[in-house]
Formats: structure tokens, sequence, C-alpha cells
């Protein structure tokens, strides 16, 4: 993948170009190191296979002693190494692929490393939003509740997506810097957006146009 990939998109993550009045308000990627823990486990992946390791050399050891023990013990910690490897890529390619977005009316979530995805959350379709694993360095996962007749694939979205929430996927900023500050441009956008008033035309012929709350 290579960065003119996406040189059709007329601004990095966005699919069409933005309708009048519509403005960028942040966007950002999930961070490679948080998401290769959070998502891929990598930690619990490597942490089994090291322990897979150390219980076939202590068996080796006693049944057939450190000529056999040693070169097990070797061959296990090379797949240890491989694993973490490979969740790392996994991780790194993910973040490298994503660009989350949010507007003055939307969420955008572009994702997928071997095939793009671009999922757009209106605010009219947001129900609620929650704010997640926040840790030492500020990074969290904002994840949106839905209404139920957007329907969505879990299998699609992972890892862009709140952990086991099968039934009703919500999709999610996952693993990303500053949190907390990018939950409160998502909130204050959507809140304002939800206020802004609705222009309709008015019911009676020639009493022009009505606005509504």
């Amino acid at each position: 993948m290579s960065d003119h990939d996406f040189d059709f998109e007329p601004q990095p993550g966005i699919p069409a170009p933005l309708p009048e009045g519509e403005e960028i308000l942040w966007q950002g990627k999930p961070d490679m190191w948080t998401l290769a823990r959070d998502a891929y486990k990598i930690r619990w992946m490597t942490g089994i296979m090291l322990f897979v390791a150390a219980w076939r050399t202590v068996l080796y050891w006693h049944d057939e002693g450190a000529r056999v023990a040693l070169p097990t013990a070797v061959l296990f910690l090379l797949m240890a190494a491989a694993i973490y490897g490979l969740m790392l890529l996994l991780a790194w390619v993910q973040a490298r692929a994503t660009i989350y977005t949010i507007t003055s009316a939307r969420a955008i979530l572009r994702v997928g490393a071997a095939l793009q995805v671009t999922f757009t959350v209106p605010f009219t379709v947001i129900e609620a939003m929650s704010l997640a694993k926040v840790g030492r360095r500020g990074m969290g996962t904002i994840a949106l509740q839905t209404r139920s007749d957007m329907r969505l694939s879990y299998g699609v979205l992972w890892p862009h997506a709140r952990p086991w929430h099968f039934r009703t996927p919500q999709p999610a900023f996952r693993c990303i810097p500053e949190a907390e500050k990018v939950a409160r441009i998502l909130a204050e956008a959507a809140q304002a957006k939800l206020n802004e008033p609705q222009i309709s035309a008015a019911p009676q012929a020639g009493a022009g146009l009505a606005v509504a709350q």
C-alpha cells in the first residue's frame, strides 16, 4: 500500500467532497502499540507461547534431558517471537490504513487493510457515545451506539468496533491519542448538529418558510 493509493479521495479519509457548510473538526488514527495490545491481544498471545515454551522445556528436561529440552525451548521461543512480530505487523497495517474523521455533521471511519471500507455515521443516527480505556498516555476508545435500523457487520468493522458487542455492533474510534479531548469535540459537534434549526416549507401558500427547532 503506497501513499498514492487514495489519491481519488478529495481529502484523506473523506470518500466524497463535503457538502457546503460542513467542515472537518478532527482527524486521527489508532496508535499502533495500543491497538496491538488491546485489539490483537499481543501480550496474551506472546504470554501463552512463552508459557507453552517453559512447560514443554520442563517436560523434555525431565524425560529427555538438556539435549532435547534446550532445542525445544529455542524452537518455542522463535515461535513466540514470530507471533509477536505478526501481531505487531497487523496492528501497523491497520493503523496506517485507518483514518477517523469528525465533521460538523457526522463521524467517518475509513478502515480496512486489504479491502478499504468507509463507514459514515451521521449524528442523527447516534443514540449514545461511550469513552473507554483511557490510559496514562490519554489513549482511549470512543464507541458510537447507533439506531437499530443502521445495519452494521462486526466482522467488517473489527477491530474498529466496541469489543464484545456482536449482536449490535458499535463503530469505534479505537485506541486513539487524547481520547477525552476527541470525545468532547464529538459530543459538542453532535449536540450542535441536533440543535440546529431545520428549515421546512410553510403549510400555507404564500407564507414563505417556517423555521422549526
